[in-house]
């Protein structure tokens, strides 16, 4: 066994999160962890990787273990290139090479001093164990999987989008080749192609791995076995997400079965007392039984999971029949054309989803359609009688409450109507008088559906709609989504999701958008590359057909652009620093309308360095050689 849990508990202050957690991680383990937002699964990643000491119980490992923890929202920043960093990944094993070098050295001279040889031989296992003399095949093979090109390399960590550092720790882990491979959502900022090629090199690894997902094709791809946590506890289940369901399903039955027969029992034996406790002739046989009933415990009710959240989107009105019409739309970003001459007819009730690999424009696309960003060019019509509803990738933080945030656009719907409804989400309780700014990202997220269900939108724009959600809530979703007779336009990048609604897909390619019938026909394209690559051919024969005149133009143009869009994203992350560390000042946070200002301010701040991150990644891939 590589790590041992036994009878692990963990509290924060009063509120219990892991109670009497046993288990164990074998060599050839590839676990997925799941379990509803909140439940402590990354708690417990940060109980085995030693970040966190456990109350109670203790943990475990083998001797020499090495592991490695790709964490949430945890990526590599500082003045190291991609590649930089790569070979930063290989530093035991550089440090053990210049070792090596020293020993020969000194071995030419004593060639049987033992010391001497059991330094040789640990300096040799350290370059071993991570195949170092092969690390620059290794470390290509990686960052081309992981989608960074070759023109990329060279390009410092502190220009990277969120999504790319992301990605680039991700690669540092794969070539490290811990034995245990430890990962926080994984999929997270991945496209199809990147998906795939992980989930392949991911059944090859030689180490176990660890992952908490909310992917189930991920789970259904790699997983071997499944840890739920839930209600404190873990259950370990055989096999893939899609042999876990009908083990957990027969579990719950099992127990709601028991459940029922325990209070069954418990009944009788109350109402054998109630009736004979009393009588001289039967006290004692009353007595017993009332024993019999302290001493019995009930099986507890199955836990109502958040995948039996029950809601449906809902509209008043039907619009006419041409919900949305563009006619050769153009959108631009950073003065970079990242779609053109787009024609597309959206009928009442149909559904859309728009994908493609990171950087292809599709939020922005959405915002377009939308309206919240203009177009370059080209026309949008949005049909009479259309009533939308928007939800972005990044949920605005705000101030109050949650009730609140309900109660504020709807003031005639009373305290009970407002937390019934919100009860539908999963606020329940004392969750309802939680303020805003405190909520987690899927929180965030079920607080704008709560909105969606009332505003009762014809036509609904979804950005990345299942990110921060736990795999029960998505669940759901996609069944109110499958549900829903209005016309819905989707990005997303959730595997499962897209085939469950079973519609056409909008796939941006090389600044075109190329429609195909289903999830089916646009994996069958993706895993033959027929077209995947075709902007960036184009792109590169464009290059070769520059004067140098234009070359020279075109690169001071580049560059200035470059420079302008570091600049402002540096300005961008001062002042994302700065209100971060206001917001929390107690003074800040007891002031509503200051903290609410704030809060606005600094969604704001983020979008607009995610905006000006998705410009610079344009502009590396359609000019790269320019900035070199």
């Amino acid at each position: 066994m590589l790590v041992t849990l036994q009878k692990v508990g963990k509290s924060f202050g009063a509120e219990r999160i892991l109670q009497n957690i046993s288990a164990a991680v074998d060599r050839q383990d590839r676990i997925g962890i799941i379990g509803e937002n909140g439940a402590g699964k990354t708690t417990l990643l940060r109980i085995l990787t030693g970040e966190l000491l456990p109350d109670e119980g203790e943990v475990s490992a083998s001797r020499n273990l090495t592991f490695g923890y790709l964490e949430q929202n945890a990526a590599p920043v500082g003045e190291r290139t991609v590649w930089g960093e790569m070979e930063y990944a290989y530093a035991p094993s550089l440090a053990a090479m210049q070792q090596l070098d020293q020993l020969n050295l000194a071995l030419a001279q004593t060639p049987q001093d033992a010391n001497l040889l059991e330094q040789h031989a640990a300096a040799t296992a350290v370059i071993d164990a991570q195949d170092a003399y092969h690390r620059e095949v290794k470390m290509k093979k990686v960052l081309a999987g992981m989608a960074f090109l070759p023109d990329t390399w060279e390009k410092e960590v502190r220009v990277l989008s969120g999504g790319e550092r992301t990605r680039l720790q991700l690669a540092k882990l794969l070539v490290q080749n811990p034995d245990l491979l430890i990962l926080d959502e994984p999929t997270n900022h991945l496209d199809f192609e990147t998906l795939e090629w992980l989930e392949t090199y991911l059944n090859g690894y030689s180490g176990a791995i660890l992952a908490v997902s909310h992917d189930r094709y991920f789970l259904d791809a790699v997983a071997n076995r499944i840890w739920e946590l839930e209600q404190y506890t873990l259950t370990s289940y055989k096999g893939n997400y899609s042999a876990y369901l009908p083990q957990k399903e027969m579990a719950v039955q099992l127990q709601s079965k028991q459940h029922d027969a325990d209070v069954a029992t418990a009944k009788k034996l109350q109402d054998y007392i109630d009736r004979n406790l009393v009588r001289a002739s039967t006290t004692k046989m009353a007595q017993s039984r009332r024993k019999q009933l302290e001493k019995m415990e009930i099986t507890e009710k199955p836990h109502q999971m958040g995948y039996e959240l029950k809601f449906r989107f809902e509209y008043d009105m039907e619009p006419y029949e041409n919900v949305l019409t563009t006619k050769k739309l153009s959108v631009a970003a950073g003065g970079n054309t990242l779609i053109d001459g787009l024609n597309l007819e959206v009928l009442r009730g149909d559904r859309l989803v728009i994908a493609g690999a990171n950087g292809t424009g599709k939020s922005t696309l959405l915002r377009v359609l939308c309206g919240k960003l203009r177009a370059q060019s080209g026309s949008i019509k949005v049909g009479t009688g259309v009533k939308m509803s928007v939800f972005e990738q990044q949920q605005r933080r705000r101030g109050g409450r949650v009730i609140d945030a309900i109660w504020d656009q709807y003031p005639r719907m009373t305290e009970l109507e407002v937390r019934s409804h919100l009860a539908r989400l999963n606020f329940k309780g004392e969750e309802v008088f939680k303020e805003t700014a405190t909520l987690s990202g899927g929180e965030l997220s079920r607080l704008r559906f709560a909105e969606i269900l009332l505003e009762r939108p014809n036509l609904l724009f979804l950005d990345e709609p299942t990110n921060h959600l736990d795999i029960y809530t998505r669940e759901s979703l996609g069944q109110a989504l499958a549900g829903y007779t209005g016309t819905l336009l989707l990005v997303t990048h959730d595997r499962y999701l897209m085939n469950s609604l079973a519609c056409p897909i909008l796939h941006l390619e090389g600044g075109k958008g190329v429609f195909y019938e289903g999830y089916a026909a646009l994996m069958a394209h993706t895993a033959s590359g027929t077209a995947l690559h075709t902007g960036k051919k184009e792109a590169k024969e464009a290059k070769t057909q520059r004067n140098p005149k234009e070359e020279r133009r075109l690169r001071a143009e580049v560059r200035k652009q470059a420079k302008e869009l570091e600049q402002r994203i540096e300005e961008l992350g001062a002042d994302i620093l700065a209100m971060e560390e206001s917001i929390s000042q107690p003074e800040v946070a007891s002031d509503h309308l200051r903290l609410q200002e704030l809060c606005d301010a600094l969604d704001d701040a983020r979008f607009e360095q995610n905006e000006r991150y998705a410009q610079w990644e344009t502009l590396l891939e359609e000019h790269g050689d320019l900035l070199e």
